[in-house]
């Protein structure tokens, strides 16, 4: 049985893409490695915020099929791989996960196929790691005897408005046949399609995107310091700013950045600098170390509400209220509330939280007290941080009962809480 596309890897780059894929009308295969996930899938039970059980259903239903099975990527018109690619030592990105996809499909790869990376790296990857192998183990050229492309994710975890579809999706092909057939391939099942010069250039656009919010949130987490010091309402120095109509795009400051992209993918542009050309992209290093200490920041400053009022934080009890990267959802890769937590323990403070995405959260080897009576946590604990804002928090109202509360998320209007 032919497939029109295989997606290697099954999280929340490649599920959502599969499931829009399947409701175009494509005839899709999932490959993960993870025999779990695959099962669970198989089962109609989903693993990603975006994706409902019903929705896995659905997909079912209209002909999706999750495997481990390496062997039926042969069957597949187009190949897709969207693998994670972690920071490794040294701040580029661990490609061990694309090379084992890479790998699969070149056992398989047979003439005429696509082959799409959409997993986020440095410039360079498609053609000097993914290129090189899928020829080796398949005999096979790149742009003679199959096509191959980059075309970056753009998945926004949570975004209600913006999924798979209607996202504009850039592709760059390692010709420019190579681009059009990948643009033909995502023109089936997405609404518009950019074409850029190359491979490379699709890279980078990637991470240009990340880059640009990477350095803007350093500098809003930046002046949240000195505003703070001169008594300054940053907060309303943004929502002024921002009746701007042209020229100006709101940022916000936080207790950290989260999540794969903002803290880890502008590293590999910096990381792929460094290596070839030997200076460094001081933008993207400087808002790295500025984003990177704003856990501790928030930490010192919890610190010093509650010396303003006689108590120490050693002893003291900390509840934390959301510990996820982004609002209403469960993901909580890189998320800020991890370096805070384990800041606020090392100052001897006892850390709880509250969350109704997280059933259990562990930093490090310590698994946090989980409380799931929010308002009585709230009014009995020493000091209250509002970490993420869920929908579910009333930040107005839990500043009222709590002895003290600290808004990270400019959530709160009333004098009584203390915001960043």
């Amino acid at each position: 049985m032919t497939a029109d596309v295989v997606i290697l890897g099954l999280g929340y780059v490649g599920l959502p893409l599969a499931q829009q894929a399947a409701r175009a009308g494509l005839s899709v295969l999932g490959l993960d490695v993870r025999p779990v996930v695959v099962a669970a899938l198989a089962e109609g039970r989903s693993h990603v915020d975006d994706l409902t059980d019903a929705d896995i259903t659905e997909m079912l239903a209209g002909g999706f099929r999750p495997t481990t099975d390496e062997a039926l990527i042969g069957t597949a018109r187009a190949a897709v791989i969207c693998v994670p690619t972690p920071l490794a030592e040294g701040d580029g990105p661990d490609l061990r996960a694309v090379t084992a996809a890479t790998a699969a499909i070149g056992r398989q790869l047979r003439t005429g196929m696509l082959v799409v990376l959409e997993s986020t790296t440095y410039p360079g990857t498609t053609d000097e790691v993914v290129r090189p192998l899928l020829e080796k183990l398949s005999g096979l050229t790149a742009g003679v005897d199959f096509h191959l492309a980059f075309s970056p994710e753009r998945i926004d975890p949570g975004n209600a408005e913006f999924g798979a579809r209607n996202t504009p999706k850039v592709v760059g092909g390692y010709t420019p046949a190579c681009t059009e057939r990948a643009a033909a391939f995502y023109r089936r099942f997405v609404d518009t399609v950019v074409r850029t010069r190359g491979t490379r250039e699709a890279e980078t656009a990637k991470l240009l995107e990340n880059t640009y919010r990477h350095v803007n949130i350093a500098l809003v987490n930046e002046m949240a310091r000195f505003c703070h010091e001169l008594g300054i309402d940053l907060w309303d120095v943004i929502r002024a700013a921002s009746t701007k109509p042209f020229g100006f795009q709101a940022f916000h400051p936080g207790p950290g950045v989260g999540g794969h992209c903002i803290p880890i993918d502008p590293n590999y542009l910096s990381h792929n600098v460094r290596s070839r050309l030997g200076y460094p992209f001081r933008f993207v290093e400087l808002a790295q170390e500025i984003n990177a200490t704003m856990p501790g920041y928030v930490a010192r400053r919890a610190q010093n509400l509650l010396n303003a009022d006689g108590q120490a934080i050693h002893g003291s009890t900390i509840l934390l209220l959301g510990v996820t990267y982004k609002p209403d959802i469960a993901d909580q890769r890189e998320s800020p509330a991890t370096p805070l937590a384990r800041n606020l323990c090392g100052l001897g403070a006892t850390v709880l939280y509250h969350d109704p995405y997280v059933p259990r959260w562990t930093v490090g080897e310590l698994e946090v007290a989980r409380t799931d009576d929010l308002e009585g946590a709230a009014a009995s604990a020493d000091l209250v941080i509002l970490v993420q804002n869920h929908r579910a928090y009333d930040a107005d109202h839990l500043a009222v009962v709590a002895k003290r509360f600290f808004d990270t998320r400019g959530a709160t209007s009333g004098p009584k809480a203390h915001r960043l």
